[in-house]
């Protein structure tokens, strides 16, 4: 087994995974808020949706993106360039946040959450939030084939990876991650693995190496 283009591939593709799902958002804050209410048969549909979901189009990226470098091979420079510009700058912006670091913080309802809305709710801003596409569709699908033809599958499996680890940990874990979570101390701590995670992938994609 080529470590060079099996483990590297799949480590860079989890650390990639986790940089762009790790952020305060709805999908965030409504997993940890179920996870708080500590109701299984709620968590576990919520958190596979997400993760099944995120799988679903970074595997349709990297198959997509790939037929449109097959078919046009100047895409692959035009993606290089985009593809590093997006990650500097996402690499900026969270090395800014790690001077001002918010908090994620989710209070149980009064009310539990029913089966039937968690899912509703959670396919609801999984697949209507625009910014699952640009991330998990074009942007990692984008980086996946960077990687070249074999090393690109492996990238994506540790992209999913990463998704999956996310989710479970935040749902099921939600009552001990809780005060993590509300800590802005915690997120300037993530904030600053994003930042050097996008920046050094970055520069490599910059440089093509």
């Amino acid at each position: 087994m080529d470590l060079a283009t099996t483990l590297l591939p799949a480590l860079l593709g989890f650390g990639t995974g986790l940089a762009l799902i790790v952020a305060i958002g709805a999908q965030n804050a409504y997993v940890l808020r179920l996870g708080i209410e500590g109701r299984t048969r709620t968590i576990l549909p919520a958190v596979l949706i997400c993760s099944i979901s995120d799988a679903a189009l970074i595997f349709a990226g990297i198959l997509g993106i790939g037929l449109l470098v097959e078919q046009t091979p100047v895409a692959l420079i035009v993606i290089r360039v985009v593809g590093a510009a997006f990650l500097l700058a996402y690499g900026v912006f969270a090395a800014v946040r790690t001077f001002k670091p918010g908090s994620l913080v989710a209070n149980a309802s009064p009310t539990p959450i029913g089966t039937k809305v968690a899912v509703a709710t959670m396919l609801a801003l999984t697949w209507l939030n625009p910014h699952v596409y640009l991330d998990t569709l074009i942007f990692l699908g984008s980086v996946a084939n960077q990687q070249g033809e074999a090393a690109r599958w492996w990238w994506g499996a540790g992209a999913i990876t990463g998704s999956f680890v996310w989710f479970f940990s935040l749902g099921f874990g939600a009552r001990h991650l809780r005060r993590f979570f509300a800590r802005p101390r915690s997120w300037r701590i993530l904030d600053g693995f994003i930042a050097v995670v996008m920046l050094s992938l970055g520069v490599r994609m910059a440089f093509g190496v």
